[in-house]
C-alpha cells in the first residue's frame, strides 16, 4: 500500500512539474506568435548583431527587455515622457511591461500622474501581453547565478567580475 501512495504521489508531482513547463512553453509559443504585432516597429537583435526577430527600427531594440532599465537601449531617441518615467529608476517587470503595451499612454499618465503627457508608442496589445513577455525572456540573456561562488575580499575585485562587457 505505501508503494502505491509513494508512487501516486510521485507521478502526480511529476506531472505537474511537467504541466507547469508545458504551461511556460505554450505562454512562450503564445509570445512568439504574436511578435508580428511587434515587429513592424520594434526587432529583436542581440549584443553580438545576430537577429533574432527582424522588425523595425522606430521602436528600441526589445533584445534583454526583461529586467531592464526603461529607456535604456543604446542608441534609441526615447520621448519625453518616457524619460521621464525612467528617471524615477523604473525597470521593466512583467506587471509594467503588460500595463504599459495594453495601453501606452494610459499606462504613462497614471505613472506620471498627467494627464496631457502621450506616449510614443499608439500600439496597444489587447490580449497576450504576458505571453509577450514570456517570449522576452525566453531569449533573454542569461543571468549570471549568485550562488556564493565568487569571492569578494573587499577590494571591489571579485574573482568572477562581471562588470565589464563582453564583446
Amino acid at each position: 500500500m505505501m508503494k502505491t501512495v509513494t508512487l501516486s504521489t510521485l507521478a502526480a508531482l511529476t506531472m505537474g512539474f511537467t504541466g507547469t513547463a508545458s504551461y511556460a512553453d505554450q505562454h512562450t509559443a503564445a509570445g512568439e506568435a504574436a511578435w508580428r504585432g511587434c515587429r513592424a516597429c520594434h526587432s529583436i537583435t542581440g549584443p553580438d548583431g545576430d537577429v533574432i526577430q527582424r522588425g523595425g527600427r522606430s521602436g528600441p531594440n526589445l533584445y534583454g527587455l526583461a529586467g531592464r532599465a526603461v529607456a535604456s537601449a543604446e542608441g534609441f531617441g526615447y520621448s519625453d515622457p518616457i524619460q521621464t518615467y525612467a528617471a524615477g529608476g523604473a525597470v521593466w517587470t512583467e506587471e509594467n511591461f503588460v500595463a504599459y503595451v495594453t495601453n501606452p499612454t494610459s499606462f504613462l499618465r497614471a505613472e506620471l500622474d498627467d494627464n496631457s503627457v502621450r506616449s510614443a508608442m499608439s500600439f496597444q496589445m489587447r490580449s497576450g501581453a504576458e505571453d509577450m513577455w514570456a517570449y522576452l525572456e525566453s531569449i533573454a540573456p542569461a543571468e549570471d547565478s549568485d550562488d556564493g561562488d565568487a569571492e569578494d575580499d573587499g577590494d571591489g575585485d571579485a574573482e568572477d567580475d562581471d562588470s565589464t562587457e563582453t564583446e
